[in-house]
Order: C-alpha cells, then structure tokens, then sequence
C-alpha cells in the first residue's frame, strides 16, 4: 500500500506532538520514554523538539545550576529518554556533588541512573526552567 506525503507529515506531527508531551511533562509522566516508534529511532526528532523549546546539550559540569536550586534535563541512553534534573546533592554541611539523577529510582529508592558532574556526557538541559529545591532533602521527583 502506497502512503501519502500527507499521511506521512500527518504521523510525523503526531510523533512531534508526542514527543512535545514528554519534554513538557503534559499528560505524560515525565520518567523513561522509548524512543523506537514502529521501528523507527526517534532519537534525532526528540533531540531536535529538545531544542525547539529551550534544552540545550551539555556536560552536568556546564549546566549553570547553584545549591538549593534543580534544572530539568534529559540523558538519552540506547534509544530511551531518562527525565531527570541537575542539582547540588549534599552530604553534609561542606561537601556538596552536582550531578543529574534520574526521577526512576532503584530498588534503594535512589536514581536509576546518574550522570556525576565529571562525565563527559550529554544531557539536554533547559537552564530558563531552572525550579527552587530544598537541599536538605533533595525531590522525590
């Protein structure tokens, strides 16, 4: 059967809608999202629609985020979108880590998955949605 362009722009903005819900959170949970759709890898459209509304790619180490304060973000792993933030985890009064924990946790409770401030790898952070937190007792998310 032979398809339409219409059609095929039609699904597109559907797979661009979809993606849009996920960056926002709206009517989707914000968590783990794959990105294969019938087949298809979404990465390159979700990377693209990160962009288009203000997350840009950057270590945890650039993500411009004080203590007490998170930013979202999304770290894009084998085809999946993890959401998560960047914050200032502390451990006691004077020694503090920035990293980006996912909102899935583990079986402990903790992040599923972390990014620590000195890995050189990319997540897509929207530093303009930067949110206040407490930093004595880090979001549940």
């Amino acid at each position: 059967m032979h398809h339409s362009q219409a059609n095929d722009e039609t699904s597109r903005s559907d797979v661009r809608a979809a993606l849009f819900e996920i960056i926002e959170g709206a009517n989707v949970k914000r968590s783990k999202h794959d990105l294969v759709h019938e087949g298809a890898d979404l990465t390159p459209l979700f990377i693209e629609e990160l962009g288009r509304v203000g997350y840009s790619p950057r270590t945890v180490e650039q993500v411009l985020v004080r203590p007490g304060e998170r930013v979202p973000a999304f770290y894009l792993l084998d085809k999946v979108a993890y959401f998560g933030w960047v914050f200032w985890e502390q451990f006691t009064s004077w020694k503090l880590r920035k990293l980006w924990g996912s909102v899935v946790k583990n079986n402990r409770g903790d992040w599923a998955i972390q990014v620590p401030s000195g890995k050189n790898a990319t997540v897509y952070a929207n530093e303009e949605r930067i949110i206040e937190m407490d930093i004595d007792h880090p979001p549940e998310f």
